[in-house]
């Protein structure tokens, strides 16, 4: 919220749904016009390696993080450590390339504090 308040454009999807997204475009034939609508917009994906991603998917996204890498602002949320990213994205190499580019220029956020959720959770054992 506090990039579109200083009038940046942003796009923000779980990557999963990105994933579909690129999958249907490129099935479709669309795949470079997606890519350049994305190219307009800082990016920040959510849930960053949650659902497994197949080999297709996983090479369209290494694709937008290739065409972020030094030109555009990519947020990613996560818990998954890098280690794993290799077995989420079935491709040690493409995921040691895209950690190669997001790790660059990139800044590591951690969050230590109780998760809001849990912090709010109606399944709490302290009432």
């Amino acid at each position: 919220m506090l990039a579109c308040g200083i009038g940046k454009r942003v796009r923000l999807s779980s990557t999963s749904r990105l994933v579909n997204e690129l999958n249907e475009a490129n099935a479709e034939g669309r795949i470079a016009a997606m890519l350049k609508g994305l190219a307009r917009n800082d990016i920040i994906l959510d849930e960053w390696g949650y659902l497994p991603t197949d080999p297709d998917g996983t090479r369209l996204l290494s694709r937008v993080v290739s065409m972020c890498y030094e030109r555009i602002s990519l947020v990613l949320t996560t818990n998954i450590e890098f280690s794993r990213w290799g077995e989420i994205f079935n491709d040690d190499d493409m995921a040691k390339a895209m950690m190669d580019r997001i790790v660059h220029h990139g800044r590591l956020v951690t969050y230590e504090r109780e998760s809001y959720r849990m912090k709010h959770a109606l399944m709490r054992d302290d009432y």
